[in-house]
């Protein structure tokens, strides 16, 4: 992973702390390219949390509309950014029990919004590191998100856990893609189940 992916972070484009976890929320079932896409127009109309917090939903949901569930994402937006300015005065919890009291916000959005804002270490298993983990045999055929990330973190050091989350991420986008891997470009398919 190191040699393949020295450097990699997050993709999702965001400059405060909120517009990460609203770009999170909103890449469940989606692209990061086109979460990236869609909060470039939100976060440029409504630039300043309580101006989000106070769009009109249609707004928000004519602005999201090309991605996933984006009803229900849109409700989350005005959700998460009142409960914010109302119990919170607007600065983000870095509690992951807490974080995941926002609406749209489980234990993979809270280990990333944690993880990339606060540094604290998780490594959050979403669909690319479950399906590498079950491939590589880390983990057995019907194990959960949440049974990979304790595996994950038994098997790495603390330090790792933000890198190697990134890095697998990248793995499972560019060579151990869910249809067609591309074993011939994988250092790791002696390991795969594969092959």
């Amino acid at each position: 992973m190191d040699e393949t992916y020295p450097n990699v972070g997050c993709e999702l484009t965001y400059s405060k702390d909120y517009e990460l976890v609203i770009a999170v929320m909103l890449s469940a079932q989606t692209t990061d390219t086109s979460v990236n896409k869609v909060t470039d127009v939100l976060f440029s109309k409504y630039p300043t949390l309580k101006e989000l917090a106070n769009a009109p939903l249609e707004d928000i949901e004519d602005i999201i509309h090309s991605i996933g569930l984006y009803k229900n994402k849109a409700k989350h937006v005005l959700e998460i950014t009142n409960k914010l300015l109302d119990e919170y005065n607007g600065v983000l919890p870095s509690d992951k029990d807490v974080l995941q009291t926002f609406p749209g916000v489980g234990n993979k959005t809270a280990g990333v919004i944690r993880a990339e804002i606060f540094k604290i270490p998780d490594l959050p298993v979403d669909t690319h590191i479950l399906r590498i983990s079950k491939r590589l045999k880390i983990v057995g055929p019907v194990a959960t998100p949440y049974e990979t990330e304790m595996k994950l973190k038994k098997l790495l050091p603390e330090d790792r856990w933000i890198k190697t989350h990134h890095q697998l991420i990248h793995f499972g986008r560019d060579i151990c893609v869910a249809r067609n891997p591309h074993c011939e470009k994988c250092k790791l398919c002696a390991f795969c189940t594969k092959k």
